[in-house]
């Protein structure tokens, strides 16, 4: 079996605030076929995500699979609320790195 990096499959990833005390992230196929190969891989779950990002998997407040945009969208509790002392990533912006080298089997 052979795994190919979620950046080579998906349209868009990206990371962004939603609202001051989360960031979301949505990871956008173009193709109908690579949004099903990824889904139906069942590698991105809460607990992948959790261990990816090093966090408690009860900070993981939504994640959906949405048919009809071909999408994965996840939502995670900040640790401090945007902009306050410490917060490195005011717009949540820059969280989104690590999904790029994510790698889902293929047969």
């Amino acid at each position: 079996m052979n795994n190919v990096k979620l950046i080579d499959l998906a349209k868009t990833i990206r990371s962004k605030n939603a609202g001051v005390d989360r960031i979301t992230f949505d990871i956008i196929f173009r193709e109908k076929e690579n949004y099903e190969l990824v889904k139906n891989s069942k590698v991105i779950t809460r607990e992948y995500i959790a261990d990816l990002y090093k966090i408690d998997k009860d900070r993981i407040t939504d994640l959906v699979e949405f048919d009809p945009g071909y999408a994965i969208k996840f939502t995670i509790q900040r640790s401090k609320p945007s902009g306050s002392p410490g917060d490195s990533d005011v717009f949540g912006c820059q969280q989104y790195p690590p999904l790029l080298e994510i790698e889902i089997p293929i047969n």
